[in-house]
């Protein structure tokens, strides 16, 4: 993902440590000291108080990130490296190129073109014509 060493150390701290650091403000703001000590008790069997604490910031933290993405792209939410490559195919095999066997002869466009004129003559005399 990133081969940088100080984009990965970012890339953590965004992603792991983000969210326990908002859950456990959020705990000390709202509980106190006591909720951030119950965030990391193992009062329930099976369940890591991190992984816990980290599902419970993840809300705040996206939103944090992304704040930090409107004031500087990629600042919150790390940008990816991906590797673009246009293949180009030769013109003769080109697929939505309609075989020339398909296209109309010019005599059929014009019998089609004269019947669209006559249709919109009558249309126009009937809309000049009074109710």
């Amino acid at each position: 993902m990133a081969a940088d060493p100080l984009d990965k150390l970012r890339l953590r701290l965004m992603q792991d440590l983000l969210p326990v650091g908002v859950a456990v403000v959020e705990r000390a703001r709202k509980g106190g000291l006591k909720d951030v000590v119950a965030g990391f008790s193992a009062a329930e069997v099976g369940t890591d108080p991190l992984s816990r604490l980290r599902q419970e910031g993840e809300p705040l933290a996206s939103q944090l990130r992304d704040g930090l993405d409107r004031v500087s792209p990629g600042l919150g939410n790390p940008v990816m490296k991906v590797d673009v490559r246009v293949e180009q195919t030769p013109p003769e095999a080109a697929p939505h190129e309609p075989p020339l066997q398909a296209l109309p002869d010019e005599a059929a466009l014009q019998a089609r073109l004269q019947a669209m004129e006559q249709r919109l003559g009558q249309l126009e005399a009937r809309l000049e014509r009074p109710a």
